[in-house]
């Protein structure tokens, strides 16, 4: 079983740098949408990961199950290219949308993007998980939602693809891969359709990829020590 992360294609909320956090919602640019069909010839073509050394053979190829997306537009969009191209049913999950801002929904004032970052800062660095951006959700209510989400998947067999948001990776998948610390998290943000790779191993979750990273099942990935790459 493995579960793969995937952010949304560009938006047109990217190119505005406005939060677009709610229903109605910005749609992929043409950028966006070539994006998420390399994303599925990617993911088409690969084979399995995080195996130990040795122990991978030219027929492992990955095969995708199930998709989950976020409500949002942009990433429902991203999720129904991806399921055309896969042949894969599509389910829109509320649990993957990113998380809401609250007042500053809608905004692209410089000064609410510079709470965004400090809030974000203090929540992975200082664990300060009650504050809130522009009254919206605090890391607690971040973490909880997506938390009881994954970990219904991960009773499941087979390999299945969630199409989420940067920032609700960057602040929940340090709360559910073991091997993730959230300084990591902060400082390797999730461009548009990179993914991260989580499989069980030892009772837990892990991330055997971070984008390009490839990790060993027992490495950590922390901004303190380099990690165990395999």
């Amino acid at each position: 079983m493995s579960l793969i992360f995937a952010r949304h294609g560009e938006s047109h909320a990217n190119l505005l740098n406005v939060f677009a956090n709610r229903e109605p919602s910005h749609p992929l640019t043409d950028r966006g949408r070539e994006q998420a069909v390399a994303l599925a010839r990617r993911l088409a073509g690969r084979t399995i990961v995080g195996r130990p050394t040795g122990d991978r053979t030219s027929g492992d190829h990955f095969t995708v199950g199930r998709i989950h997306t976020s409500p949002l537009l942009r990433a429902v969009q991203t999720a129904r290219i991806l399921g055309h191209e896969l042949g894969v049913p599509v389910v829109v999950s509320d649990a993957l949308r990113e998380y809401d801002v609250g007042s500053y929904e809608g905004s692209g004032d410089p000064a609410h993007w510079r709470e965004y970052d400090e809030v974000l800062e203090a929540w992975l660095v200082r664990n300060e998980a009650d504050r809130r951006v522009g009254g919206g959700e605090n890391l607690h209510e971040i973490r909880a939602r997506f938390r009881s989400f994954v970990d219904e998947l991960g009773t499941r067999a087979g390999n299945t693809v969630l199409v989420g948001h940067g920032g609700l990776y960057r602040c929940a998948l340090p709360g559910v891969l073991s091997n993730v610390t959230p300084r990591w998290a902060l400082a390797h943000p999730l461009a548009n359709t990179e993914t991260v790779t989580a499989r069980p191993h030892r009772g837990r979750l892990v991330a055997v990829a971070w984008g390009d990273l490839d990790v060993g099942p027992d490495g950590v990935l922390d901004e303190l020590r380099p990690p165990d790459g395999s």
